[in-house]
């Protein structure tokens, strides 16, 4: 039976010259036994590839690779992958590569080879110079300048890229001018990541928006959001890309958005394979994929176990007027880090009446969002 699959891939581990202050992979890669483990080597990225092409029985299968710094595994490795990828498929399975990253280590080969490959990239960026503040290298250096640098050799050579932002609470201040700088300057793929804090942690600073600052920042930028629809200047953010497919009836691409858990398979450089990108932690391990087949690692009752959790709703979402677009506050990793109801209460009460805009849309057959 024909499945498909994204099947998520650290090739280079925890490895990465940057030393962002809100890196969630860093602090959960230092909570575990073992924070890095190394390059991933070939025999273990084979059992990847065919075991994931086996598992999707014809499917599409997309290979998405995110780190630390992915491209630390060095291009011969991501070269050596898509040949094999394309010769155990051999046309049976429609192949995809999306890949995360920094944007530091990118020239014109790495270009030339995202190109040839169709390879959709994510490349983080927080907005202009100063909205990069927390991002600095291993030696202390702001990398804003590179970042934008790489940004135009991807632009040179046609590389899709979506722009990835963390969004801190200084974004949800400042965040009319980092979506403004954003779209001037053509990046229209826009995601924003609310930063999280690390398990335990509950501390309060400018890197965590409280649930009053996430609250505003929805409203703000949905607002943003709308007014460059309704002049015919889409522009795709995707969580409220998923909003507005909740608020249609249509089915939506990301989980977080869901309000449950659907089974996805994170894969270290090793082979240990995870649930989900927020809890590749040594509690939620389920297995290695050079002793065991996606079938087996899917149906494990640790697997299990972890879907069963995401699909408790709280009594209070239950009888919410907005739960069918809230799905009681999307991925659980946010609502095992703070309790933002009344942020989602706040944002759907003043801004539902703009999803209208895109019900209209709709009806008419008109602008498209994507």
């Amino acid at each position: 039976m024909k499945k498909d699959l994204s099947v998520m891939i650290k090739p280079a581990s925890s490895i990465c010259n940057m030393r962002c202050k809100y890196c969630f992979y860093h602090s959960l890669a230092d909570s575990r036994e073992v924070f890095s483990y190394g390059l991933m080597n070939e025999n273990t990225a084979k059992n990847v590839i065919e075991k994931a092409i086996d598992f999707c029985d014809g499917g599409s299968v997309c290979f998405a690779f995110q780190g630390g710094e992915p491209l630390f595994a060095g291009k011969e490795y991501f070269e050596f992958f898509v040949k094999h990828a394309d010769g155990y498929s051999q046309g049976k399975c429609k192949l995809y590569y999306t890949l995360q990253t920094n944007g530091t280590l990118i020239d014109d080969r790495w270009a030339e080879f995202f190109a040839s490959n169709n390879f959709l990239l994510g490349v983080s960026l927080d907005g202009d110079a100063d909205a990069n503040r927390f991002r600095k290298d291993a030696e202390g250096n702001y990398t804003f300048p590179k970042v934008r640098a790489a940004l135009e050799i991807l632009k040179r050579h046609n590389v899709q890229f979506n722009i990835l932002t963390v969004a801190t609470a200084y974004t949800a201040e400042y965040i009319e001018r980092i979506y403004s700088y954003l779209t001037c300057e053509g990046f229209i793929h826009l995601q924003f990541i609310p930063c999280l804090r690390p398990f335990e942690d509950k501390s309060e600073s400018q890197l965590y928006m409280t649930t009053e600052q996430y609250g505003a920042f929805l409203i703000r930028l949905f607002n943003l959001y709308v007014k460059d629809y309704v002049k015919g200047n889409y522009v795709s953010v995707r969580q409220l890309d998923n909003y507005v497919r909740l608020f249609l009836g249509q089915k939506t691409e990301q989980c977080g958005v869901e309000g449950h858990c659907c089974h996805q398979f994170v894969i270290e450089s090793n082979g240990n394979v995870y649930p989900c990108d927020f809890y590749c932690v040594d509690e939620w391990l389920l297995g290695n994929i050079n002793d065991a087949n996606l079938d087996e690692l899917a149906q494990c009752e640790r697997a299990k176990e972890f879907i069963k959790e995401s699909l408790v709703i709280p009594d209070k979402c239950k009888k919410c007027a907005y739960f069918r677009v809230c799905r009681a506050g999307g991925c659980k990793r946010m609502r095992a880090d703070r309790d933002y109801c009344e942020a989602y209460r706040k944002f759907f009460g003043a801004c539902l009446p703009l999803f209208r805009v895109f019900l209209a849309g709709e009806k008419s057959g008109g602008k498209s969002r994507g």
